[in-house]
């Protein structure tokens, strides 16, 4: 008996990125399929992956269907859309050449109430530990909450949740998230090899985003809290044009050199016309268990003139506090642990803030 359309897609949906558990579907790595009588012929798009990337998939393709019952013959293809494409004249109501509305796929997520993305345009702030807490502290509040990781090439919350079951994938494609302290957790760190290196380029990187935001089923949220990557890249417009923000945190720590890339994060958000909630100072200060002292080991201030710069408020300032360096290695969060007084209820004063601004920024 021949093979089906169907027969194929199943088979295609065994096929995965490599280095990854991501099926070569999900991130639309798979053109035109075509079956008759027994007949298939399969297209590999290509956008800017590496031809390495695209040959291995090829051949992994061509080795799952060759031998699939009914298949007498087989032409797997690449469809090349790497190269510049031929210049066109202007569409009508399209600035240079462009008819494509990049918003156009803008929409709200079933299940979500409110997105609340937490971000830096700085690595280093420990804007993922600000995440993972905030999301807690929201859940402590009464709230429903999810939390995205974003970050495709650095996953960190697995870690920090100490999570390593892969999210259920239902027979319509539909992704489940994973649950963790009476959290919906989904990230790329639960759908790869830890030792894994994701490198992607901007497509695809798009594509995951995407897919995490539109294909995954959150089951009444109030709150979505988003752990974005450092940077103003594709995972920031992938997410503000995919689904309105109620509003983003900007992490950082006190220094300068932190302070002037999180200005430039503060008018990337402004330029798309997302609503910034204010600032949180990160590692702000340290005090001293033996002497009471206070020391402000990175500087003082930076996140209180960037918020002044912009007009935005200053929503905390976070201590250096070991617990919740140990806390995210060991995946128990600073808001998991009942006895750590001053820094917890800095989460929580945090998390009290961001609903207020919240529903302010919603309509």
């Amino acid at each position: 008996m021949s093979p089906t359309r169907d027969d194929i897609l199943a088979a295609l949906r065994e096929v995965t990125v490599p280095g990854t558990r991501v099926d070569i579907l999900k991130i639309d790595l798979v053109g035109k399929v075509e079956c008759d009588d027994g007949e298939v012929l399969v297209e590999i798009v290509r956008t800017s992956e590496k031809q390495e990337t695209i040959d291995t998939v090829r051949d992994l393709v061509t080795a799952r269907l060759r031998d699939l019952p009914g298949v007498t013959s087989l032409s797997v293809e690449v469809d090349d859309r790497s190269a510049p494409a031929t210049k066109k004249a202007p569409a009508a109501g399209g600035p240079h050449g462009q008819s494509d509305d990049p918003w156009a796929d803008r929409e709200p997520i079933p299940g979500v109430g409110r997105v609340i993305a937490v971000a830096s345009a700085k690595g280093g702030v420990g804007k993922s530990s600000v995440a993972v807490n905030l999301a807690l502290a929201l859940a402590e509040e009464g709230q429903r909450v999810g939390l995205l990781d974003a970050d495709i090439y650095g996953p960190s919350l697995p870690t920090m949740l100490k999570m390593d079951a892969q999210p259920e994938v239902s027979e319509d494609r539909r992704i489940h998230p994973g649950r963790a302290h009476g959290l919906q957790v989904l990230s790329m760190g639960l759908l790869i090899d830890p030792e894994q290196a994701v490198i992607w380029r901007g497509p695809m990187v798009f594509s995951a985003v995407r897919q995490f935001l539109k294909d995954a089923v959150w089951t009444d949220l109030d709150y979505l809290v988003v752990d974005m990557p450092p940077g103003t890249g594709d995972a920031q417009l992938t997410l503000v044009q995919q689904t309105p923000v109620a509003g983003v945190v900007m992490v950082t720590t006190p220094q300068e050199v932190a302070v002037a890339d999180v200005r430039r994060g503060v008018q990337m958000f402004r330029q798309v016309d997302v609503p910034v909630l204010g600032v949180v100072e990160n590692m702000s200060y340290f005090l001293c268990p033996d002497n009471g002292q206070r020391y402000d080991i990175f500087g003082s201030g930076g996140g209180e003139r960037v918020a002044r710069q912009f007009d935005l408020p200053l929503l905390a300032q976070i201590p250096i506090e070991p617990r919740i360096r140990e806390g995210g290695d060991n995946g128990r969060p600073l808001m998991l642990q009942g006895d750590a007084g001053d820094s917890r209820r800095v989460f929580l004063e945090l998390a009290g803030q961001v609903m207020v601004r919240a529903v302010d920024h919603v309509g």
